[in-house]
């Protein structure tokens, strides 16, 4: 029997999903390489969108945390999600590379740290 998702859970999901669209831009020299290469850009917006949808999935099930974790760019993880879904043919592959390389693996610490922190609260007796 499949347990229900937990808040930690989502955040994993962004974590592993941030691990893999940084490792796929790893072997690209700059983002002309991603426009020439179909399925790393295929790869990477798709890890978006799940980094997205695991934000959506957090708000859905406990819209407090999210106010209770402003240091993390709820709103703009959202919001890339739906404008890859949405507007797939308009991605401005800059904007992908700029994410990827720099603000992810500072989201990725920022998420670590939280799941640390929700951790140590759930073992408090």
């Amino acid at each position: 029997m499949k347990h229900p998702e937990r808040v930690e859970d989502y955040l994993e999901h962004m974590v592993e999903a941030i691990d893999r669209a940084v490792s796929y831009l790893g072997p690209l020299n700059d983002v002309g390489a991603l426009y020439q290469n179909p399925q790393v850009q295929d790869a990477v917006v798709r890890n978006i969108e799940v980094i997205g949808e695991a934000a959506n999935h957090i708000q859905r099930m406990d819209p407090t945390f999210l106010e209770q974790h402003p240091e993390l760019p709820w709103v703009e993880l959202r919001g890339m999600r739906n404008k890859i879904t949405h507007e797939y043919f308009d991605v401005d592959w800059q904007i992908v590379w700029g994410t990827v390389r720099t603000d992810l693996p500072i989201l990725r610490e920022q998420i670590r740290t939280l799941l640390i922190e929700q951790r140590h609260t759930h073992d408090q007796p």
